[in-house]
């Protein structure tokens, strides 16, 4: 029996941020949408779910330009239920911040800059828990 493709949402305002990961995460087996705002990411939602071919891991940028990445996360837990594995990627280092990720479900906090490499296994760790 075939294994199904990891899909991975990755939001994030920076389009080259968004290729670079795009580009790293298909290298390493991953089918990756991209979401550069709210509704980019409401769309690759409704795609999926007509599609029938869900969202296993989420990559959210924290500082985003007309919603943070806390209110997407909430309005996700909305959408999608259940919600997928949500990493926080963020150049906010505060703990505050780490904090408020997990209390809203967040499964992983990453602090940028990271390599593609630390995501990845951040990502292939929370597969192999779900």
């Amino acid at each position: 029996m075939k294994t199904r493709t990891p899909r991975v949402l990755v939001v994030d305002d920076e389009i080259e941020t968004l290729k670079l990961l795009k580009l790293a995460l298909e290298r390493n087996g991953f089918a990756v949408l991209t979401a550069e705002s709210w509704e980019a990411v409401q769309y690759n939602i409704e795609r999926t779910y007509r599609q029938e071919k869900p969202i296993d891991v989420i990559v959210l940028d924290l500082m985003m330009p007309d919603r943070s990445g806390f209110d997407i996360l909430r309005a996700l837990q909305v959408a999608l239920v259940p919600l997928p594995p949500v990493i926080m990627l963020s150049a906010v280092t505060g703990i505050e911040q780490q904090i408020q990720a997990r209390d809203l479900g967040a499964t992983k906090y990453l602090t940028k800059p990271t390599t593609p490499t630390k995501l990845i296994e951040a990502i292939k760790e929370i597969l192999r828990r779900k």
